[in-house]
């Protein structure tokens, strides 16, 4: 399911300085993020996805550098440390199904992919739902469900999620995300300005269904987009 190929050594190199360096990035900001370490099962994940096939043909050689990467479409593939931190975030079971907003090239969707039961992505830019769906089943991802659309008011139908991941900077927390999180379930998301100071936030639900928000980390982000979405 999405396993890069053990014969390839040069990928397997780089691979294993992406999560030394995940491993390092973690140590250096986790005052901040209070995640010294992350899931040995979420360094493993990362591990296993060949990011190298979620990027475009001239950024393959940049696959694996600990930067966000252009997938077209003014949108980008997240760095490695964010997706492993955002990921780990989230405190991802075997029994879980989370929601995803904001699909991009799909590299989130099959992380997370081989940590949950399911995932539910979706994407506002019709051509790069269509990419990400195709690339995710073509590499055996059967428990990720790409789905095109504003993603502002979540995905009501499957709610609640045990957790809600949003790979774009929103102006604010959107309602509808808190209000289908299931309790004891957490939300991700970048919060601010386009292109200017962000907040990488976590907002959790106790069992009691009271919300909790904390600021982790300053962190840049593409914005989220939509009639409701965007910014104001």
């Amino acid at each position: 399911m999405g396993i890069f190929g053990s014969g390839d050594t040069k990928i397997a190199a780089k691979i294993e300085k992406m999560v030394r360096t995940i491993e390092q990035e973690c140590e250096y900001t986790w005052r901040s993020t209070g995640r010294r370490t992350l899931q040995p099962a979420v360094l493993a994940a990362m591990a296993r996805v060949a990011r190298h096939e979620f990027v475009p043909t001239a950024m393959k050689p940049f696959a694996y550098d600990n930067n966000a990467l252009p997938i077209g479409a003014e949108q980008t593939i997240s760095q490695p440390f964010i997706v492993a931190l955002m990921t780990d975030l989230l405190e991802p079971q075997s029994d879980h199904a989370i929601l995803e907003i904001g699909t991009g090239s799909g590299y989130q969707s099959a992380v997370l992919a081989g940590l949950v039961k399911k995932v539910f992505s979706i994407e506002i830019i019709p051509h790069l739902a269509d990419q990400a769906r195709r690339r995710l089943t073509e590499m055996g991802y059967v428990n990720v469900t790409v789905l095109q659309g504003d993603g502002y008011r979540g995905l009501p139908e499957q709610a609640p999620f045990d957790g809600i991941i949003v790979t774009a900077a929103a102006s604010h927390i959107p309602a509808p995300l808190k209000d289908q999180l299931k309790p004891g379930g957490h939300l991700v998301i970048p919060v601010g300005l386009p292109y200017s100071h962000q907040e990488l936030m976590r907002v959790s639900k106790d069992p009691h269904g009271q919300i909790s928000t904390r600021s982790l980390l300053d962190v840049a982000f593409v914005p989220l987009t939509g009639d409701e979405g965007r910014y104001r």
